[in-house]
């Protein structure tokens, strides 16, 4: 992979690439979650984060480790 993006967080890139999914970051006051970062699928809800990270690379960390397991999930690999 050459983007720089997909080599610090390849789960996430495939998330977006691949599987068609959607990484929601920050909050929105009509939202009754309160993390501030989420995976949404076309099945809706795959994973939430938590409420706050020390910085935004924390999150994305956070959401690709996640991201990672909910693949595994889906495509069993």
């Amino acid at each position: 992979m050459k983007n720089p993006f997909g080599k610090k967080y390849p789960n996430i890139a495939r998330w977006v690439e691949e599987h068609e999914g959607v990484l929601e970051l920050g909050w929105h006051e009509d939202n009754p979650m309160n993390s501030f970062i989420a995976a949404f699928d076309c099945g809706g809800d795959a994973w939430h984060g938590k409420e706050s990270y020390e910085s935004i690379d924390a999150a994305l960390l956070d959401a690709d480790n996640a991201l990672a397991r909910v693949l595994k999930d889906i495509y069993g690999e």
